[in-house]
């Protein structure tokens, strides 16, 4: 997931405002997965209380972002990106844009983008919240909001500008050196799968 510094114009933060409603709803109802989870959801509400700027990246503070680790279809394996910037093994995800409508869609377009698989599916409730520090604008924190994602039976998954590989791993052998935070979605994305079939996000 990208974590560069934004360069292009800002949209103004009104722009954000209907994700930003779809965020707080969906976090205000989720049940986190585990204490670290919890308290990460609870310092993303905080943040979001600043309003719709919380939600897009030139806000210093922190924003939110959101993420998706994609299983194939079998859930035996899952989908990383070797990451150009820090050269680490991680799950697909970045920054939210203004015509993102919801946090579920703007996880399925990054991992849409980000590994050129078309057919994915999403579940709708977070399998994690993480904040970890950026270098945006010169040093800020993602409050990323992490989904689990399936890829359609024979997908074959075309390596973005972002990114320096991708590459499909057993669950329980994921590559090295490998972004802190990623290995705790596997379990989490399994039961996800399990519990109920993913959908196309609205």
């Amino acid at each position: 997931m990208p974590d560069t510094a934004f360069t292009g114009p800002a949209a103004h933060p009104s722009a954000y405002a209907t994700l930003h409603a779809d965020a707080t709803a969906l976090l205000d109802g989720w049940r986190p997965t585990g204490p670290a989870a919890a308290e990460a959801r609870d310092r993303t509400l905080a943040l979001l209380a600043a309003g719709p700027v919380a939600m897009s990246r030139p806000h210093r503070p922190g924003h939110v972002t959101a993420s998706a680790l994609v299983l194939d279809h079998t859930g035996s394996r899952v989908l990383l990106c070797l990451h150009g910037k820090f050269g680490r093994w991680v799950q697909l995800g970045g920054h939210c844009e203004p015509d993102d409508l919801t946090l579920v869609g703007a996880a399925l377009r990054e991992a849409t983008e980000e590994s050129g698989i078309a057919g994915l599916r999403i579940d709708p409730v977070p399998i994690d919240v993480d904040i970890h520090p950026v270098s945006c604008q010169g040093g800020s924190l993602h409050h990323d909001v992490r989904f689990a994602v399936i890829a359609p039976p024979g997908a074959v998954e075309q390596v973005s500008d972002e990114a320096e590989a991708l590459g499909w791993f057993p669950p329980d052998r994921l590559p090295e050196p490998l972004a802190g935070g990623t290995v705790q979605l596997v379990a989490p994305a399994l039961a996800a799968l399990r519990r109920s079939p993913l959908r196309p996000a609205p």
